[in-house]
């Protein structure tokens, strides 16, 4: 039988990383193999950007292999089927067969250099700030389908709404929105328990326990006839209060707390004491401390990005569409997911998403004009032809590592022309995105209030200004002599 792309893929990936020996686990998101690496020194980088179908390589806490949205899952199990774990488990020890005939002194210097690649490897890649965006990556990751899922459903759900509405439904649709709103609910009220889920997996504690964690700010059987009081001011605590924010909190305490346990009592009685005392001790503290104080600092991250869009308007709204491609190149746009979830909490849409989906549009806008200037340039043209219709639905991944960023001055002009289309939503106004997960025209249906016309005026401006100023000043002149050339 004919080897598959996919498995070739997997092969070469496997070929220029060192080996599967050299993998720790694997996890994708919806465009990158994220692999953990053992060894950095074993990997032959250039080798692995050249095989043909990797868009792009990115190395943070994990490399980042980037496939594109479809392939990347396949290929991802079938690396870890290679290996006998499921995604995300770690991999099994593998004996370096390369290894297996060095002197002494070469083994020495071997193990020098892996050492000195670690230090250095920890010295670059093991900060604070990616410690923390590593592990949002790796809680709110796996719940990336279910955001598009449960928020297509909900925008299926506000059309017919809006129809029935304005009389071009009759009331007997009533029945079949409210089940959408069944389904979708499934996710966004019980969000906090699938974070507290994820959020344990991460910081090690047990799963289970940080369900029960995320689910505890739900308050739930305390509502409405029996309030519980916020120790700090003595009102009313409210449901939900200090959202995910607070969750992810909690369970990172409850992890201590619960590995300390472990080491104290006695494994005769461990199974009952452990999850019982730090359920208690946990749920107290998140309940009467976290969720106050988590309260404070959700409102007043909501209220920020909300003062920065009324107050900027125009400026804010081209600033954070022109440095949102960076952004999502280092993988930085991760931080931004319990933003959205958050303002999508308190006030039921998120207005910073439509805004920064605008710097995809200026990718379009610049692959575009790059295939009109470059036509001649057939494999410039043919990379486009695969990157621009995912890039138009709104993953931006292959265009910026296959099309933009390897050609440089393209990726600055499709910034300033995301730049474009976030300052015309900013001027719009009042455009907001009832869930996340999806970008680009993915997102029209999910466009709050009927204001779609007004997100797609923002995705028109950032197409034409990307492809503009791209067209003008971004064609860099060896593409075109590459397009001249036979």
């Amino acid at each position: 039988m004919a080897e598959t792309k996919e498995q070739r893929l997997a092969d070469k990936i496997y070929e220029n990383v060192g080996g599967i020996g050299n993998v720790d686990k694997i996890i994708h998101c919806m465009t990158r193999v994220r692999i953990t690496i053992k060894d950095y020194s074993k990997i032959n980088m250039e080798g692995l950007k050249a095989v043909d179908g990797v868009l792009g390589v990115v190395e943070d806490e994990s490399l980042q292999v980037v496939l594109g949205p479809g392939i990347v899952n396949k290929v991802a199990g079938i690396m870890v089927a290679q290996a006998g774990v499921k995604l995300g488990e770690r991999f099994p020890k593998h004996p370096d067969k390369n290894e297996s005939g060095l002197t002494n002194r070469e083994l020495a210097e071997a193990k020098a250099a892996e050492v000195k690649a670690k230090e250095k490897a920890k010295r670059n890649d093991n900060t604070t700030f990616k410690r923390v965006l590593k592990s949002i990556s790796n809680i709110f990751v796996p719940l990336i389908p279910a955001f598009v899922g449960a928020g297509m459903i909900a925008g299926i759900a506000a059309i017919f709404s809006n129809m029935m509405t304005a009389g071009d439904l009759g009331h007997n649709w009533a029945p079949f929105i409210t089940t959408l709103n069944v389904i979708k609910n499934g996710l966004y009220t019980y969000l906090a328990i699938y974070v507290g889920i994820n959020s344990a997996n991460e910081f090690g504690a047990t799963p289970g326990l940080g369900g029960i964690i995320g689910a505890a700010i739900l308050l739930t059987g305390m509502y409405p006839n029996a309030p519980l009081s916020n120790i700090f001011n003595g009102d009313a605590l409210a449901v939900g209060r200090g959202g995910i924010i607070g969750v992810i909190f909690a369970v990172w305490i409850l992890s201590f707390v619960e590995k300390w346990l472990h080491k104290i009592v006695p494994n005769a009685v461990d199974i009952i004491v452990t999850p019982t005392i730090a359920l208690l001790v946990v749920g107290l503290f998140t309940i009467f401390i976290v969720m106050p104080a988590a309260g404070v600092v959700s409102s007043a991250l909501v209220g920020s990005v909300n003062w920065l869009l009324d107050a900027g308007g125009v400026f804010s709204g081209f600033i954070l569409g022109l440095f949102f491609l960076p952004m999502v190149m280092f993988g930085l746009h991760q931080i931004l997911t319990p933003i959205h979830i958050e303002m999508i909490n308190k006030t039921g849409v998120t207005p910073l998403l439509p805004i920064l989906a605008m710097a995809g549009a200026g990718q379009v806008g610049a692959a575009l004009a790059l295939w009109v200037r470059c036509r001649k340039n057939k494999k410039l043209v043919r990379l486009i032809k695969g990157a621009l219709p995912v890039g138009i639905m709104g993953i931006g991944e292959p265009l910026i590592y296959g099309v933009t960023l390897p050609l440089g001055r393209p990726f600055i002009t499709a910034c300033i022309g995301g730049g474009i289309g976030g300052a015309v939503i900013a001027e719009i106004g009042n455009i907001g995105a009832i869930a996340v997960g999806t970008s680009g025209i993915d997102l029209i249906p999910l466009i709050a209030n009927g204001h779609w016309l007004g997100y797609v005026a923002g995705l028109v401006s950032g197409y034409i200004g990307g492809f503009v100023v791209t067209y003008f000043f971004g064609v860099p002149k060896e593409a075109m002599e590459e397009a001249n050339t036979k």
